[in-house]
This record gives C-alpha cells, sequence and structure tokens, in this order.
C-alpha cells in the first residue's frame, strides 16, 4: 500500500507530461488525488502496521500518518480547485500538471520514509518538483521567486545532508540511519556528534519550514506563486519538514537530549514570532501577509515542541489548523483575485457588500488565523500558552502573549479593510461570482476548520495523544 501510494502519484504524473489534452490532465489530477485520498483515509481502518524493529526504507508510524493524511486533504481540494483555475490559463498545463503530481509523490515518499537519508532524498524532491508551480505564469517575478526558494532551500537541504551524515557518524557501532535502530540504539549514540547533528538538522530543515531568520524565501515565494499552489506550499509542504524535525525530537528524547534540544527549537519560535510580527504590520499584500502568518504558525510549533511533552498535542493540532487554514485562505485569496485582479488589501474592499458568502468565509479564514475563539487554532494556543506558563518559561509566555497581539493588529486592519464597503470602484459594480469547482473545497475546508474549533471528535484527540506518546521526552 506505501509502494502504490508513491507509485500512482509518481506514474500520474509521467503520464501528465505525454497526454495531449489540458482538459485530460485536470481529470488526470483530480482522478489521481481522489484515489490518493480513498486510499490514505482507509489506512487508518487498518490500523497501526507494525514496522518491526529491523532496518526498514518504509514505514508508517503515527507521526507520518498524521502528516500523510493532511497532505493527502490539502492535495485533493487543491486539484479540485485548480479545474475552475486553470480553465481561465490559455498556457499548456503539461509541465504544471506534471510536477504538481510528482510533488504529491514526493510528499508522500516523505510521510513513509522510515531512513533519515531517504527523508533527506525526498524534502529535497519536493524542493525541484515545487520550483516549476512558482513560477508557472512566467513573469519575471515568478522566475526570481522560483530562483530565489530553490537556492535558499538547497542550502538548507545541503546543511540537513551534513546534520544525517553526522547523525550516522554518531550512530557508532551500528553505522546506520534507518529510524527504527536511530530510536532503539538512541542510548549508545555519541553525545557530541549527535548534538552537533542536530544543529545542522534543525537549521537545514527550519530553513524549509520556513522559520526566521531562514524565511526569507518564503513572502516572495507565497505571493508570487499562484493561489492555490501558495496554499499548498504554506499547508502540506511545511508539514514535511516539520516531520523531519519531529524525527529530531523523536532521537533526542530517547537518547536523553530532551535538555539540548528544547532551548533551541524555543529560541527558533520565538524569533519566527517576533520577525512576523514586525512584517506584517506593514503588509498590504494578502498573499504576503499569509506568507508572513505561515512564518508566526512555523514558530509557534516550533515553540510547543520546545516546550517538551506538554505541549507535543497542540503542537499537533496546531499544525493540523494551520494547514487546513492556509490551504483555505489562499483559495479564498485566489477567488478574490480573480475577480479584483489586485492582491493589494487597500484595493480589495467591500467583499461583504458585493458576496455575503466570501465574506463570511473571510471573517471564519481571519478567525482562525488570527486564533479567535471558537477557533481550533485558539486552544491550540492556548494550551502552549498554558504549558509555557506551567514550565516556568515565563519570558517566554510573554513574549508569546505580546507577539501574537501585534500580529493580530496588523491582520485586524487588513482584514476589516476587505471586509467593509469601500470607494465605489468598477470592480463593484459587477457581481463576484465564482464556479462551484473553486467555491466547493473552499467551503468543505471550512467546515471541517469551524467543526474542529467547536469539538475534537474522539478518534482525532486519540491520534493526537499518540502523537504524543511517540515523540516522548521529558
Amino acid at each position: 500500500m506505501l509502494l502504490f501510494l508513491i507509485l500512482l502519484p509518481f506514474s500520474g504524473g509521467l503520464l501528465a507530461f505525454v497526454l495531449p489534452k489540458n482538459s485530460l490532465r485536470k481529470i488526470l489530477l483530480i482522478g489521481v488525488a481522489s484515489i490518493h485520498l480513498a486510499a490514505v483515509l482507509g489506512l487508518w481502518s487498518g490500523g497501526m502496521p507494525d514496522n518491526g524493529s529491523g532496518p526498514v526504507f518504509l514505514g508508517l508510524d503515527v507521526l507520518g500518518k498524521l502528516i500523510l493524511t493532511v497532505i493527502s486533504i490539502l492535495f485533493a481540494a487543491v486539484s479540485v480547485y485548480l479545474w475552475g483555475y486553470l480553465k481561465n490559463e490559455r498556457a499548456c498545463n503539461r509541465i504544471f500538471t506534471g510536477c504538481l503530481l510528482l510533488l504529491l509523490s514526493s510528499m508522500t515518499l516523505v510521510s513513509v520514509s522510515a531512513h533519515m537519508g531517504l527523508l533527506w532524498v525526498a524534502l529535497e524532491a519536493t524542493t525541484l518538483m515545487s520550483a516549476p508551480l512558482i513560477s508557472f505564469e512566467r513573469s519575471p517575478q515568478n522566475t526570481e521567486a522560483a530562483w530565489k526558494y530553490v537556492l535558499i532551500c538547497s542550502v538548507g537541504i545541503a546543511l540537513a545532508l551534513l546534520g544525517t551524515i553526522m547523525l550516522a557518524i554518531s550512530s557508532g557501532n551500528f553505522k546506520t540511519v534507518f529510524l527504527n535502530d536511530l530510536l532503539n540504539h538512541a542510548s549508545v549514540l555519541t553525545p557530541s556528534w549527535l548534538k552537533l547533528s542536530v544543529i545542522f538538522l534543525l537549521v537545514g530543515y527550519g530553513t524549509k519550514m520556513g522559520l526566521a531568520p531562514m524565511h526569507t524565501w518564503k513572502p516572495d515565494a507565497y505571493a508570487q506563486s499562484p493561489a492555490p499552489i501558495g496554499g499548498l506550499l504554506s499547508g502540506a509542504l511545511t508539514a514535511c519538514p516539520i516531520l523531519a524535525i519531529l524525527r529530531v525530537v523523536q532521537i533526542c528524547n530517547r537518547a536523553d537530549l530532551s535538555s539540548f534540544i528544547e532551548p533551541i527549537l524555543m529560541v527558533m519560535g520565538v524569533l519566527s514570532l517576533g520577525v512576523a510580527a514586525v512584517f506584517i504590520l506593514r503588509q498590504k499584500d494578502f498573499s504576503r501577509m499569509l506568507a508572513y502568518s505561515s512564518v508566526e504558525n512555523m514558530g509557534i510549533i516550533a515553540l510547543g515542541l520546545g516546550l517538551g511533552q506538554a505541549a507535543y498535542w497542540p503542537s499537533m493540532f496546531h499544525l493540523i489548523n494551520n494547514a487546513l487554514t492556509k490551504g483555505f485562505m489562499f483559495m479564498l485569496a485566489g477567488n478574490l483575485y480573480q475577480h479584483y485582479r489586485s492582491r493589494d488589501m487597500g484595493q480589495i474592499q467591500g467583499v461583504y457588500a458585493q458576496n455575503a458568502l466570501m465574506g463570511v468565509l473571510l471573517v471564519l479564514g481571519f478567525m482562525s488565523l488570527t486564533a479567535i475563539p471558537p477557533s481550533g487554532t485558539f486552544f491550540s494556543e492556548i494550551m502552549i500558552l498554558s504549558a509555557a506558563v506551567q514550565s516556568k518559561h515565563y519570558l517566554i509566555a510573554a513574549m508569546f502573549i505580546v507577539f501574537l497581539s501585534v500580529i493580530f493588529i496588523g491582520m485586524a486592519k487588513g482584514a476589516l479593510q476587505m471586509f467593509h464597503h469601500g470607494p465605489a470602484s468598477k470592480q463593484e459594480s459587477s457581481p463576484m461570482v465564482h464556479p462551484v469547482s473553486s467555491m466547493a473545497p473552499i467551503l468543505v475546508l471550512g467546515a471541517i476548520i469551524l467543526a474542529l474549533g467547536l469539538h475534537v471528535p474522539v478518534f482525532l484527540e486519540n491520534v493526537l495523544r499518540s502523537t504524543q506518546t511517540s515523540l516522548g521526552g521529558r
């Protein structure tokens, strides 16, 4: 089944390169995404597979299964959205569709990798497959953003490779980077080499994740890529390096090095929150604001992991809510752009007056982005704040509150400006109408976001508890 999940989008991507018509490639995209999602959801009904204790290249624990599910849900939503989006594009979508499916294959490989070297290869593949998606419109700005993304992320991946090599050196007698072996023999890993590898791995994968100060590729890449691709990058692709960092956290906890990795993660998290707070206040571009919101949320997740076992549950819950919200908001931004032909929040005004449903969805997305109750992000952030106070990290808790307050003010200014009726313009004279394919995935994601804010299902709560146990810690 794991090979099927990898090879299905891989073969679909190769087929997309040879299909003669744009319409056939769109059908292929939705078909592969639907089958992939159905197969991933089917994995939950079969229980957790036993990967054994020996060396295996492919395996699926609860962490990988959760990340894979988030990826598959978002990819299916984006695929449906692209049906209407690509209809307005006259250019050939051969490379776009092919790379999109190959990206799904590489993200799936990240989720099921049980070897730290294979995990690194899969993450590098996600960079190569996503770069053509950013430059889809072929403008100078798109091309520049794509190259910036490739260069900065490649430097980060190179550092992660050095960290993986150092991790192999630390393995000593058994000399392997199979995840099972590393976890089972963590107590005999050479501490000095392991600590050095952790630093390189966190910086390397933190660059791909978009943590400050390695986040500089993110605003341009998200702003210049097509809106649905921005949602996929922000929601699904960032989950891949998060999983890599979760693997590092697992190893350190088993090796009794929690006290070493946790302060590093807390510093990286707080720094990301601070950078996001500063830049969100001055943003006028909607997509760039969402990019800095992504930096903020990556910081929240890193901070939660740094606070230890008490914050693992809310950190994983925040990961889910952030991924769904980013996909939701970027697709919403795509609809607004198609009507207003601008990403400037000063030009996007009177949304509710022109389309009440779009106005309501904008408010729902804003509530989830800024953690206004009853959004799921509110509960995850409150629980992370509580963990910081309980562990007596009072300075961290104070900075957490201050930075989130500043971010709220910056986002509220832009959201209210877009929601309320503004000056008359030629766009306001025409109705804001969107095809079903552009609204259906937004409504589905919005319903899930709202439901998670009102109630956490018992099944999901048990899964999150299992991730907490899998990560271990003090």
